[in-house]
């Protein structure tokens, strides 16, 4: 898979991850907020469920391809969403009455059709 389709790739599930999570009564604050200083990354969604933050890490696979799509979100990965959350909380001037990171996995069928998805509440 190129790197452009890669990220398209990346980008669609983001979407589809966004929708889902606002089914879910949740309302998505921001989509790829970036940071730079001492907390560099990006954070693929910030919602709000009720008085909470959350953090969500959105992996997104092709059936078969490179495993699981939440076998990537490691703990090194959820430490550096918690500091990515602080920094957000700083940028923004948000409140929030907890902070939850949550992971959603998107995965395409091998024959076609929907996506499937995995949410994962509360992963650290």
């Amino acid at each position: 898979m190129t790197r452009s389709s890669h990220a398209r790739l990346g980008a669609i599930g983001e979407r589809i991850a966004a929708r889902y999570l606002e089914r879910q009564g949740m309302a998505v604050l921001a989509r790829n907020w970036r940071a730079s200083g001492p907390a560099r990354g990006e954070l693929d969604l910030v919602a709000r469920d009720g008085g909470v933050l959350v953090i969500c890490e959105v992996k997104t696979r092709r059936h078969g391809s490179a495993g699981a799509p939440l076998e990537a979100v490691t703990p090194r990965k959820v430490l550096q969403l918690r500091r990515l959350a602080t920094a957000y909380l700083a940028a923004t001037g948000t409140t929030a009455g907890g902070i939850r990171i949550d992971a959603v996995g998107v995965t395409w069928p091998a024959t076609g059709g929907r996506a499937q998805i995995t949410h994962v509440a509360g992963i650290g």
